[in-house]
């Protein structure tokens, strides 16, 4: 019993020394650093090694998306730079059209198939109109040929509508009947008996422009034949109804006649919108390229 007392005294001396060799044991082992033995006798600092891999992560994919958001002012100025070379070859296109609906008219071509090759050519014929057939192209807005000229490729309209006359002319050095477009009149005006002295009878010379079959374009209405209502060039079904060959010009404005339809009604419906389209990526470069510069550069001590 005395041994026994003994034991247990001499153990509960030891046991706040063990507590506290074994708190200390544990603490130490939390905080030694986790070392790997190599096979040549060298520690590795794994915790270490975990922290600098991490390091070297994290600037890896700040890199990649440094460069990768540098792509953007570089896309953006790319297609500005391609919008200036679109700007200068619409523009050479333009100037082409123009020197067409202005240099000296040839003769009109026999063959209608020759005229494939040459729209908004100028050409001269002789004949007499056929009042009676007339068609009528509406709604048309009045075009002006000074300004049609200078503005090519812009759509303008004054607000007032009316309708292009397109009148059968007989060639009498062809042998032929075409289709001419006499110009524009107003609403007012459409009917033939409000125009009287503009129905021109003699033999005239007109110069016009050739002009070929049009497509319909979305939203525009089909041709109402019955109601002669006619929204766009359909120069098969034009034809079909006049009995004249599949050939159209527009009169220029020097053919007009006095009271009768406004000549020089070629619009050249060109779209030239790069202009907006290279301020645009221009400046969507400008910006991005000022936000990479801040967010990556401009952190950085030179």
């Amino acid at each position: 019993m005395a041994s026994l007392k003994s034991l247990l005294s001499h153990s509960s001396r030891l046991l706040p020394t063990f507590n506290k060799q074994t708190y200390v044991f544990i603490k130490r082992t939390l905080f030694v650093p986790r070392l790997f033995k190599r096979g040549d006798g060298k520690f590795i600092n794994l915790g270490r090694l975990s922290s600098s891999a991490a390091a070297e992560a994290e600037k890896g994919e700040d890199s990649f998306l440094k460069w990768f958001l540098l792509l953007i002012p570089v896309t953006t100025f790319g297609l500005g730079t391609w919008q200036v070379k679109r700007r200068q070859w619409k523009m050479g296109l333009i100037d082409d059209l123009h020197r067409l609906t202005t240099v000296a008219p040839i003769p009109l071509p026999l063959d209608p198939h020759e005229l494939n090759g040459l729209e908004y050519r100028r050409v001269k014929v002789r004949g007499h109109y056929d009042h009676s057939q007339e068609l009528y192209i509406l709604p048309r807005s009045p075009v002006d040929p000074e300004k049609e000229a200078r503005e090519a490729g812009r759509l303008s309209s004054s607000g007032e509508t009316g309708a292009n006359v397109i009148t059968p002319f007989h060639c009498t050095d062809l042998g032929i009947t075409i289709l001419v477009n006499r110009g524009y009149v107003p609403r007012q005006k459409i009917r033939p008996e409000t125009r009287t002295k503009g129905q021109v009878e003699d033999e005239v010379e007109v110069v016009g422009v050739v002009r070929l079959t049009e497509v319909r374009k979305p939203f525009v209405p089909d041709n109402d034949v019955a109601r002669n209502r006619w929204h766009f060039r359909d120069l098969e079904a034009m034809s079909h109804v006049t009995g004249a060959a599949p050939m159209f010009i527009d009169a220029d404005f020097g053919s007009t006649i006095p009271g009768g339809p406004v000549g020089g009604q070629t619009r050249i419906t060109l779209r030239n919108e790069h202009m907006q389209y290279i301020v645009t990526w221009y400046g969507l470069c400008a910006a991005t390229s000022y936000m990479w510069y801040t967010k990556f550069i401009r952190k950085i001590k030179l």
